[in-house]
């Protein structure tokens, strides 16, 4: 009879989009059954993430080499885990988190941990003959989910364009989930478009998005409503609008530096900032609007907008069960974006989503802006329930990957996939009504 005990755990580097060095990892269990993950890596990381172990060489990819990572592998993490049945996943993240060490994966890095984890739960589908999403959801999980697309890009992801990181539509009102990607990519083809004829930059950033040198955020919120009109969907209705500001990244010493726009707000200010911004647009969602470690501000930002938008902590939590707790605790926001290496191993990326979810909160899986081919996490998206994917323009074979998959589920669920559209942001007391 066959097992799936782990046989051999391996460990290489590879690159991301970016062509940075990052890891990937095979588990191979005792039958040749094998289970292969790659590791992405952010450009905006918040502090509060667990620690992506670099080399630190600087006479090798100028320092950011991972061959520290992929030792740990193959020295400490295989004979850890060699043996464990790959069926058994908590016990498997147990024994990585334990034999870490670390509150933050520091020792072994997060990067090393969760290749394993994910490498070993693709080999336990691959075992059961089962696709991942089913082996991580159960026979039931049958929700697409409602994708984010970063259209246009800003901040740290694109440097001379808006101060704000990701401008983001969501087609909430396709029947499918492919409907929905259709839509959303004709909006993305007519703004580059309006920006050629605009004699604007069609260069895209790190996940895809364009990224103009417009002067202000409303000049690129502008500019995708246009390109929806002309794409012949309605703002508002057919599509709604999502932001990551990614507001740590321009917190200088207690106020939001908006460089382009050449403010300087305090926190009162960039809230006020966002009230407006979200009655003059068709604004759904707002991601990491306020600095990781401004808790009260969130707070307030919530308690003004947080009925009818969706307030959306990245950074604020770094997908960590504690600072999800105290969001919770002082009502922070009513949303949490999921990245399963802010925290290292799949076991605990799924339990802040059901947290966050029995808390009346929705989760967004996401990609980062180092992103590989890998495509785990649209798998997890649906395995989870959580009604919404981050994972970039469609641009990119690193970032459309993750659509395909989706593609290849629905087709797979046939009769039983659900779109959820808005029923999504099922988190919201209110939706505005208005002409855009």
């Amino acid at each position: 009879m066959k097992t799936a005990s782990i046989d051999r755990v391996e460990a290489r580097e590879i690159l991301d989009s970016r062509g940075n060095p990052t890891i990937e990892v095979d588990v191979v269990l005792s039958d040749g059954t094998a289970g292969t993950a790659a590791v992405p890596s952010g450009a905006s990381t918040g502090k509060h993430e667990a620690v992506e172990l670099r080399d630190g060489d600087r006479t090798r990819y100028d320092g950011l080499g991972v061959l520290k990572a992929i030792e740990h592998v193959r020295a400490e993490i295989a004979p850890a885990v060699k043996g464990m049945c790959a069926l058994e996943q908590e016990i498997i993240d147990g024994r990585l988190i334990k034999l870490d060490g670390t509150l933050n994966k520091a020792r072994l890095g997060a990067n090393a941990t969760l290749g394993t984890s994910l490498a070993a739960a693709k080999a336990a589908a691959n075992f059961l003959r089962m696709p991942l999403y089913r082996y991580l959801g159960g026979e039931q999980v049958s929700l697409l989910p409602v994708p984010m697309l970063n259209i246009l890009n800003g901040g740290k992801h694109a440097s001379g364009s808006v101060d704000f990181q990701e401008f983001m539509i969501m087609p909430v009102a396709a029947a499918s989930f492919s409907e929905a990607l259709q839509a959303a990519t004709e909006v993305y083809h007519t703004l580059r478009k309006l920006l050629k004829d605009k004699g604007m930059s069609t260069n895209v950033g790190d996940e895809g998005g364009f990224a103009p040198a417009l002067p202000a955020n409303r000049d690129a919120l502008d500019m995708i409503l246009t390109a929806i009109d002309l794409a012949g969907y309605k703002p508002g209705q057919d599509i709604l609008l999502a932001l990551d500001p990614a507001a740590s990244e321009f917190y200088d010493e207690g106020k939001y530096v908006l460089a382009r726009e050449g403010a300087s707000l305090t926190s009162p200010e960039m809230v006020d900032y966002y009230v407006k911004l979200v009655a003059d647009y068709p604004i759904i969602s707002i991601e990491d609007g306020l600095d990781e470690d401004d808790w009260t501000s969130w707070s307030a930002l919530t308690s003004q907008l947080g009925k009818a938008t969706q307030i959306v902590g990245d950074d604020l939590y770094a997908t960590n069960m504690k600072r999800l707790e105290r969001g919770i605790a002082d009502k922070a926001s009513n949303s949490i974006l999921i990245k399963p290496n802010q925290i290292g191993t799949l076991s605990e990326t799924l339990a802040v989503v059901k947290r966050a979810q029995q808390s009346g909160w929705t989760a967004i899986i996401s990609h980062r802006s180092g992103e590989t081919e890998d495509t785990t996490i649209a798998d997890l998206a649906v395995a989870s329930n959580a009604g919404f994917i981050k994972t970039g323009a469609p641009c990119r074979s690193e970032r459309v990957a993750k659509y395909n998959r989706l593609l290849r589920i629905e087709e797979e669920l046939a009769g039983a996939a659900r779109y959820p559209g808005t029923k999504a942001l099922y988190n919201l007391e209110t939706r505005r009504s208005c002409e855009y």
